[in-house]
């Protein structure tokens, strides 16, 4: 009954892409819309738990936390706007485009910076337990989270600086919004590439030195092993998560192979899915993947997700 069941299910999906897909830009801009509003409120709902409790603003994981969601949050409405401008061929002015690319493309950048942060975190609670209180405090996690931003920002402010030095006219013309059309040489392109390679590799190491240091210790420790079983698994999960974030690099490639087909409807629809399963899906699994497994964020998530009446939680454990 349950594989009748899961079987029905799959093909209910198969259709609803089927109807998307050949309906034309239409359907696909206004699935897009609806997919995007669904994500848009799991995170506003997840940050609102987080928010609901001082101990959750109070505590540096938590902090990362939220701040993951926010910068998810924020890189799923921008990459929404420019995907529908995309699809309707709607000019807009550059510069405007330029504010939209910047916040979208840095928060693209920071989610793998996020992750690394918050691995280095959970690293030094296992590895110097004594010292996590003097070193991870509210004030060494905004100042992370200020270099994250730095980090991400840095490669376009530097592009937007070139161009409006190199062309003062260009940021008053009108294109159709995409990153690629605001490279003006062919470097700009390479610099991008590299520095998103250096990027990601950076973050691989750290998050796999983070999991193999807590690895370590959690086999040489007496005691606590608990809380380093499960700091070992979270970090695991920071490991899934940037597999997730590696998959949307593979969104531009994915644009240039679309662009090259002859046949427009089929370049359109690999967009369309490009957008769905490369770039936007993975950055909106955090909330399932990380929060709902956490014991003191899962009940008041689901109360809030469901609006739930009746007596609230009224305590939180934090371990």
């Amino acid at each position: 009954m349950s594989v009748t069941n899961e079987s029905s299910e799959i093909l209910f999906v198969q259709q609803i892409f089927q109807v998307v897909l050949a309906e034309g830009p239409i359907m696909k801009i206004v699935f897009a819309t609806l997919l995007a509003i669904f994500f848009i409120y799991l995170n506003v709902v997840m940050v609102y738990t987080l928010w609901s409790k001082a101990v959750f603003k109070e505590t540096p994981r938590y902090i990362l936390f939220t701040h993951m969601l926010l910068n998810d949050l924020i890189q799923l409405l921008f990459a929404s706007m420019l995907f529908i401008f995309g699809l309707s061929s709607l000019k807009l002015v550059t510069a405007a485009c330029a504010i939209m690319v910047f916040v979208s493309v840095t928060t693209y950048r920071n989610a793998p910076f996020n992750l690394a942060v918050m691995s280095l975190e959970r690293y030094v609670a296992i590895c110097f337990p004594l010292r996590h209180a003097e070193i991870v405090t509210q004030k060494s996690t905004c100042i992370a989270i200020g270099v994250v931003w730095f980090i991400g920002s840095i490669n376009f402010l530097i592009d937007l600086l070139y161009v409006s030095v190199m062309d003062s006219e260009f940021l008053t013309s009108q294109i159709l919004c995409d990153r690629n059309r605001l490279f003006i040489k062919q470097w700009q392109a390479n610099v991008l590439q590299g520095f998103s390679i250096f990027y990601f590799v950076s973050v691989s190491v750290i998050i796999l030195f983070t999991y193999i240091s807590i690895v370590i210790t959690a086999r040489s420790i007496s005691s606590n092993k608990g809380s380093a079983a499960k700091a070992h698994k979270t970090v695991l999960l920071h490991l899934i998560q940037l597999g997730l974030c590696l998959s949307s690099f593979l969104y531009n490639f994915i644009e240039r192979a679309a662009a090259e087909v002859g046949n427009i409807t089929l370049a359109s629809d690999l967009r369309f899915l490009n957008y769905l399963f490369v770039l936007i899906l993975p950055r909106c699994l955090s909330p399932l993947i990380y929060g709902l497994r956490d014991d003191a964020v899962r009940p008041l998530f689901i109360y809030y997700f469901c609006f739930v009446t009746g007596k609230r939680r009224s305590t939180v454990n934090v371990h």
